[in-house]
């Protein structure tokens, strides 16, 4: 089997081709093994030359208009420069494309090595300036960073209980409440500093009610439901003022300075925000519709009160209501049909009475010759037109199929050792042939019902 990539690819073989027909990129491929093969002698034959990992997979980029087909083909190779232009000169020497002239030009053999070198001095550039940059930090940078480890060495304890809390709790007549010391320390690192959490205890502790009582406490709160279970605790032993709440789903720890401001911005006093949580409550408490039924006895002694239907009742009620249908005993139906087949036998056919859908599709079946002639083309890419009689017309080279078909007449069966095309197919049915055998098949855009495909890998499709 062929190799599909090259360990080493040295160099690149870029020819543009013009092609005076629509064809398809195995077309393409095949006539470059086709027509170039045994051109140059066993050492520089293109299948054993992928066989050795020599050169890789042939890429196709081409573009199909005004009946025409051109584009692009791509040759990886891991020879030397010589042989790599004798096989770029071989590819130029491909004329046709199926029935279709062709013509092939090499643009350039491009050496990929050079490339990967100016790859290398691009990318070496941009290490050399990145550590010129990254090495020593500008005087900006150093100030940051010194302010941010100022303020995070700043956080205190606070109260008896040692809570983690800024250094200007006691001293502001503003007060934010959080949860615990992390989100103390990134409040502390965007210039908050008279902040306070409120620790991992279930009660809330003494110090928070004595400073909720004596200064205008606002409560920074997650958002997730921790976060209200902590402004309810707060909220029913002391006074709290305002609320601020981190976006949905994200911790106050988690935040950015922008985020910081404006949930401070937009804090909301705390009846407003009671206010608009129980709204949201009474929301997603509300019962749906298959869930009213459980709200209370009343409802669900009602619910329970409900005759389940009788469904022998039912169904015989919807028996009567639908209209009768008079059937025939599917025994006695047998009996007929049989005696009408002894009638037909003593009685001529009339094909003009026949009706047209019970013609068959195709009358061509999987003969064994067809078989035995597809066993016998493996691997010569060589193929066969067979009568209606089963007997072989010709054989002709797979390059040449589409136009042996174009030009004979009386056509069965094509058996060929390749692959089944759309455009085979096409030809195929507007010359009247009823069945084609393949190795395998293209996908098929629609599908044929008047002509037979048999292919090695699925049988009869």
């Amino acid at each position: 089997m062929a190799k599909t990539y090259l360990d080493i690819v040295k160099y690149m073989v870029e020819a543009k081709f013009s092609i005076t027909g629509m064809v398809d990129k195995p077309d393409i491929i095949g006539a470059v093994f086709g027509q170039t093969e045994g051109l140059l002698g066993d050492d520089l034959d293109l299948r054993e030359l992928q066989k050795s990992g020599k050169i890789g997979r042939i890429e196709i980029d081409f573009q199909q208009s005004n009946n025409k087909s051109f584009g692009k083909l791509y040759l990886p190779a891991s020879l030397d420069r010589i042989e790599t232009c004798i096989l770029a000169a071989a590819v130029e020497s491909v004329d046709r494309v199926g029935p279709y002239e062709a013509t092939f030009s090499v643009e350039k053999v491009e050496d990929t090595r050079s490339e990967k070198r100016r790859k290398i001095l691009t990318r070496a550039k941009d290490l050399v300036k990145l550590l010129l940059n990254t090495e020593i930090p500008d005087s900006k940078e150093l100030s940051e960073m010194v302010q941010s480890e100022v303020r995070t060495s700043e956080i205190t304890t606070f109260g008896p209980e040692k809570l983690p809390a800024g250094p200007e709790v006691g001293k502001s007549p503003e007060v934010v409440v959080v949860e615990g010391r992390a989100d103390v320390l990134n409040l502390l690192r965007n210039d908050l500093t008279s902040v306070i959490a409120v620790g991992g205890a279930a009660a809330v502790p003494k110090t928070i009610i004595n400073l909720c009582r004596e200064k205008e406490v606002t409560v920074f709160l997650d958002g997730d439901r921790g976060g209200d279970m902590i402004l309810k605790n707060i909220s029913s032993v002391t006074d709290v003022d305002y609320v601020a709440r981190a976006p949905d789903g994200k911790e106050v720890e988690d935040l950015t300075r922008k985020e910081i401001i404006k949930a401070m911005r937009t804090r909301i006093p705390l009846d407003q925000y009671h206010s608009g949580f129980k709204q949201r409550q009474e929301y997603r408490e509300k019962p749906t519709r298959e869930d009213e039924p459980f709200q209370n006895g009343q409802q669900q002694d009602s619910f329970q009160k409900v005759p389940k239907p009788d469904r022998e009742q039912y169904s015989k009620q919807r028996f009567e209501q639908e209209p009768k249908l008079e059937r025939k005993p599917e025994h006695k139906q047998e009996k007929s049909s049989l005696t009408d087949l002894d009638e037909l036998d003593t009685q001529p056919i009339n094909k003009e009475q026949e009706p047209e859908h019970q013609k068959p599709v195709l009358e061509s079946v999987v003969l064994t010759e067809y078989l035995t002639g597809l066993d016998a083309l493996s691997g010569t890419l060589r193929s066969r037109l067979y009568d209606s009689t089963g007997n072989m017309m010709k054989e002709v080279p797979i390059r040449d199929l589409l136009s042996s078909v174009q030009s004979s007449s009386g056509v069965h069966a094509i058996v060929l050792d390749g692959v089944i095309t759309q455009r085979l197919v096409e030809l195929a049915i507007q010359k009247g042939i009823k069945a084609i055998y393949g190795l395998r098949a293209n996908p098929m855009p629609k599908k044929h019902q008047e002509i037979l495909l048999y292919t090695k890998e699925n049988g009869q499709e």
